[in-house]
């Protein structure tokens, strides 16, 4: 895929950046939190999308199947003594254990469904892990329940049954999904944003010179297109006909609308400025530049996440305990003593393994570090996001729109001879340039209107091809053009990046401009506080080798330029494969790919929608100190997730070997009561920790 076709070799004296119309920093993204099942995505595979290996983010809505289960769950532990201990607020009477079976079945089915899915996908991967602990817990629980409620009637035995555990188990199960699900929201459908860019309808020119409306999907290569001021060019192409000023800032990333004349080349989604094009073209369907963006977006997410899923992890270490110790138990108390003491122990050890504080204890520390997020202007939209962040080695980052403002500023303007001051060659540049709606123009009128300065009145004003502008005023003859058609040394400070015009009068300099891109006023605090946490940032930009060096030497980091969408994709892949983990941060649909592929990928709110929904993170503000503030947000809650699997797990890992018997032969066994009360009091602190997550202020 190679762009270097891709009008990468324009004039960089142009300029321009009018993002008003790509502003998509107003869009309400709080409204993305839709369940997977109610997309339709057209075909294409979003699993993909929850990068997390969890399968179960694809078993329905959670919501839903939690408040439809509730009161089943209810009934159920209101009707069955918990543990044999009958609490303040059950009774039973006549057969209402026979009732609670009934229920408790029609729970198992319908509540039960998304865990045995999970559990089924889980054990395919040959990798056991929340979905099959609790697909245990439940399944142990609800059967044994079952059979000790036919034993009672049948042999008149009084069986103790866990109908209590088993549906506080799928409601508590439930309810952490729900709560995940929610914080985390949706995945946006980068292929579908990136394809709006391109316009349904083209204006194909005929042999006779008319023009029809046709659908963009009809073009073929040679056909003519016009393509009017303002609007999005339909295919990539190669102009017949026509100059004008193209933005393709979304697409590569270049800072400046591009001077387009005869013969060069356009890209489809690009925007049109002021002139008419008549364009050939030259590459449609797969070929063009917005699907080969597209193939390597979906090719970005067809990569496997490299988290390591924490919890999944000591899920995945308590199924084998859980099936390993009561498998011993079960043999060594039949041998020791009989088939029911020995049934009993097993099933009290895998009712207890079941990881009720466990199921909370990662969603509620992403619910509670969302909503910090959320305040702050950070979107996490992926929680894995967070536990790779927090070890990342890499950040490469683009320049324009995230380390620089992407607007063009006058950055200094001075006179070079002492017969007009400042303000006076201030007020003759605004005054030539009055007229023009060049980027460059409008930021010197926009200068001299915030230091009120009055542009001079000019009698005439024409165009000089190619070099800039020349009026009459005053009875003199005046020029603005650029430094390099001035072509002589002058004695002037340059501003990193900028580009420079020269102010003449009668063919002698008499003062300069320069103006840029700037810096955002918290690009090098982010990057001090990088280096930090040793992550090495990386500036990669589709700009030119100028501009990216003056940018990268001003904030002393390594840079790469000229970059093609391939090339960021490639840099990504280069840096994953050598084992680093990679944060990528970039606004346009350049870095769209790259986004996907990286283990972290964060949009810089007001860039494209395509890089939004092909990123885990989005940064509202689009202020590269929120970056800091994310990698804080990381760090602090990968600590909670951990503090919490060691509470919710911890209780585990010392109640099922005391729920074997293990300690039987010296008198310590653990009651199924006290089972009970250590499973909710590990719940409890595991709740209390995940609100204790705080982020520092940051003035």
């Amino acid at each position: 895929m190679d762009h270097s076709g891709h009008g990468h070799q324009h004039n960089h004296d142009e300029h321009n950046h009018d993002h008003s119309n790509h502003d998509h920093s107003n869009h309400d993204h709080s409204h993305h939190q839709h369940d997977h099942s109610d997309h339709d995505h057209s075909g294409h595979n979003h699993d993909h999308m929850d990068h997390s290996g969890h399968a179960h983010h694809h078993h329905g809505n959670f919501k839903e199947i939690f408040l439809k289960s509730l009161p089943l769950g209810i009934i159920i532990m209101i009707l069955s003594p918990m543990m044999g201990i009958t609490l303040p607020f059950q009774f039973t009477f006549p057969y209402s254990d026979i009732l609670v079976a009934i229920l408790a079945t029609v729970l198992f089915i319908y509540g039960g469904k998304p865990f045995y899915q999970g559990a089924i996908d889980e054990f395919k991967q040959k990798s056991p892990g929340m979905m099959a602990l609790v697909t245990l817990g439940i399944s142990v629980s609800y059967i044994y329940s079952l059979y000790a409620v036919i034993a009672r009637y049948v042999t008149g035995e009084h069986v103790m049954d866990f109908f209590f555990e088993f549906a506080s188990l799928i409601l508590i199960m439930l309810l952490g999904h729900w709560i995940e699900m929610k914080a985390v929201g949706d995945a946006g459908d980068a292929q579908a944003s990136l394809a709006a860019l391109v316009p349904k309808e083209a204006h194909l020119v005929l042999a006779d010179g008319t023009t029809e409306t046709r659908p963009v999907a009809d073009l073929k290569v040679g056909d003519h297109v016009r393509v009017q001021a303002g609007e999005n060019i339909p295919a990539d192409g190669k102009i017949i006909r026509g100059e004008s000023r193209v933005n393709e800032s979304l697409l590569t990333g270049e800072s400046k609308p591009i001077s387009k004349k005869p013969d060069d080349t356009v890209i489809g989604g690009s925007t049109n400025g002021d002139g008419t094009l008549l364009v050939e073209v030259q590459e449609t369907g797969d070929q063009s530049f917005v699907s080969q963006v597209q193939n390597l977006i979906s090719q970005a997410q067809s990569q496997p996440s490299r988290a390591e899923g924490l919890a999944q992890k000591v899920a995945g270490w308590l199924f084998y305990i859980a099936v390993g110790v009561a498998a011993i138990a079960f043999v060594v108390w039949w041998l020791i003593a009989d088939l029911q003491t020995a049934i009993n122990y097993t099933v009290t050890t895998l009712v207890i393994a079941c990881p009720h504080a466990l199921g909370l204890a990662i969603p509620l520390v992403v619910a509670r570090s969302t909503s910090l997020g959320a305040s702050r202007g950070l979107l996490v939209k992926n929680r894995e996001a967070l536990e790779l962040a927090d070890k990342a080695d890499v950040m490469i980052l683009d320049k324009t729109g995230t380390l620089t403002t992407g607007e063009f500023k006058v950055l200094a303007l001075e006179s070079v001879t002492t017969n007009y001051s400042d303000e006076e060659v201030l007020a003759l540049m605004a005054g030539i340039e009055s007229g023009s709606s060049h980027p460059i123009a409008q930021s010197i009128v926009q200068h001299a209107k915030e230091n009120n300065v009055n542009p001079t009145n000019f009698d005439s004003i024409e165009n000089i091809s190619g070099s800039g502008l020349k009026g009459q005023a005053n009875g003199k003859e005046y020029q603005l053009i650029s430094q390099k058609a001035y072509n002589q040394e002058l004695d002037f400070n340059r501003p990193a990046g900028a580009t420079i015009s020269v102010l003449t009068e009668n063919n002698q300099a008499i003062g300069v401009v320069a103006l840029g891109d700037e810096l955002k006023a918290s690009s090098r605090d982010l990057i001090k506080e990088l280096k930090e946490h040793n992550i090495q940032p990386i500036m990669a930009t589709g700009d030119n080798e100028e501009a990216a060096k003056e940018v990268a030497a001003e904030l002393g980091i390594d840079y790469l330029a000229n970059q093609s969408p391939q090339d960021k994709y490639n840099l990504v892949e280069k840096l994953k494969n050598e084992g680093k983990t990679v944060i990528m941060v970039g606004d346009g649909v350049n870095d769209a790919p790259s986004l996907a592929l990286a283990d972290v990928g964060i949009a810089i709110g007001a860039g494209t929608q395509v890089a939004i929904d092909s990123a885990d993170v989005i940064l509202t503000q689009s202020d590269p100190a929120d970056i800091a503030s994310f990698l804080e947000l990381a760090s602090k809650t990968t600590r909670k997730m951990k503090e919490n699997l060691v509470w919710g797990a911890g209780y585990n890992f010392i109640a099922i070997p005391l729920a074997a018997g293990l300690l039987a032969p010296i008198g310590i066994t653990i009651t199924p009561a006290v089972g009970a009360i250590l499973m909710s009091l590990s719940t409890i602190i595991v709740a209390i920790n995940a609100m204790t997550l705080r982020l520092d202020d940051r003035k």
